[in-house]
């Protein structure tokens, strides 16, 4: 290699060092920006969960007076809460027969959402004298402890002699249960016991989700399916009368035919 060629390489290294460098500096300055931006997002996040958290206090309150209106009229109505327990697909798999028969005993729930939203919420269940336990009230509560993680909590059963659902693993399913393959549900009364995952209490947000918020819609399940059953069996009537209509239209068809030919051969033995 001549000396000229030489200075011309160590030449192009040192531009194309030169411009990784600068390349390295603009990357490192982008991430320091997109840091900053980033906080302010997550600013402005922080800030529209205090102002959401203050719009669901604000209505939570104004619900109230309604949710206690609509306990005054379910109240009226026998066997509301379970009726609307065994017509909840996921709640009625957890349902044995013994667990049905007990909450025929039910005769309200509340579910009250603490002041504080995000520390958690309480199911209260209220029961009628009834021969498994002694309580008149059952309640589970959700919260968070002083480290931030959820826990829960509930009231003790106090059962009567002999009839403790939970230590009856061989309760038969009732017919919803058998639908979706439950052959054996623990009790629907273990979950009061069980505290293992108090973040994911599936049931929990079951109830104050998707059935505290609309409770009717799922104790007329099967007045909407008969409804349904009783419009398939009109029309089944409808189609059952046109089937006759064209049959005896049809055998008058066949009559006139036949009367025909007889008239036709009476005028033959005329002539």
């Amino acid at each position: 290699m001549s000396a000229s060629s030489a200075k011309v390489s160590r030449k192009e290294n040192s531009n194309h060092d030169g411009a990784d460098e600068t390349s390295e500096k603009e990357q490192q300055e982008a991430i320091e920006h997109i840091d900053e931006v980033q906080n302010e997002i997550d600013r402005l996040n922080e800030q529209a969960s205090e102002e959401i958290l203050k719009v669901e206090q604000k209505y939570n309150k104004l619900r109230q007076p309604f949710f206690q209106k609509r306990s005054e009229l379910i109240a009226k109505i026998p066997n509301f809460w379970v009726t609307t327990f065994v017509n909840h697909p996921q709640v009625s798999a957890l349902l044995g027969e013994e667990d049905e028969e007990a909450l025929h005993y039910l005769s309200r729930v509340e579910v009250t959402e603490f002041e504080d939203i995000k520390s958690g919420y309480r199911i209260d269940f209220y029961f009628d004298e009834n021969p498994y336990f002694e309580n008149k009230a059952l309640s589970k509560e959700f919260n968070v402890n002083e480290s931030g993680d959820p826990v829960s909590k509930s009231t003790e059963i106090k059962w009567k002699a002999g009839k403790d659902l939970t230590k009856r693993t061989g309760q038969t399913p009732n017919k919803a249960g058998k639908k979706r393959q439950h052959e054996e549900p623990e009790s629907f009364f273990t979950w009061f016991t069980d505290h293992s995952d108090a973040g994911a209490d599936e049931l929990g947000e079951v109830i104050k989700d998707d059935i505290w918020p609309n409770p009717l819609q799922y104790y007329l399940v099967p007045d909407m399916e008969d409804e349904e059953g009783d419009g398939d069996d009109d029309d089944d009537e409808e189609e059952g009368l046109e089937d006759i209509d064209e049959g005896e239209e049809e055998e008058g068809e066949d009559e006139d035919e036949d009367g025909d030919g007889e008239d036709g051969e009476d005028d033959g033995e005329d002539d």
